[in-house]
């Protein structure tokens, strides 16, 4: 269970409740695609299924989204990552550690993300 006081699955350093928390509850928003990046995985790790929804471009969001409950996200490293404050759109390159059915996993992902009325939103992954 993710409290405001644990510590942020984003790996911040800084605990849910002033990093990820804040975003999830509509308190502040993304200012880099980095942050949009590490807010979405602490969703994934939360349960926060609205926030996905909500920060996912329109185009390509699906109507629903269902998590697997048998996956805990665990850690995220990001590798690489474009798009600041100013910058119009952004790429997101990290790894996601998970476990599934009690046996450790990762995945590899580059993601794209761009601003919606101001807003960083993800895009899609690339191959």
């Amino acid at each position: 269970m993710i409290d405001d006081e644990t510590r942020c699955p984003c790996g911040s350093g800084e605990t849910y409740g002033a990093c990820c928390g804040r975003l999830h509850r509509g308190e502040a928003s993304a200012s880099t695609a980095e942050q949009l990046m590490r807010s979405r995985f602490s969703a994934f790790a939360a349960g926060e299924t609205d926030y996905l929804l909500r920060t996912w471009h329109p185009h390509t969001r699906p109507p629903t989204l269902e998590l697997d409950p048998g996956l805990r996200w665990t850690r995220l490293d990001v590798l690489s990552a474009s798009g600041g404050l100013f910058d119009p759109a952004g790429e997101v390159e990290f790894r996601a550690h998970y476990r599934q059915d009690g046996r450790p996993r990762s995945m590899h992902e580059r993601s794209t993300f761009t601003r919606v009325d101001g807003q960083w939103v993800y895009v899609s992954a690339v191959e």
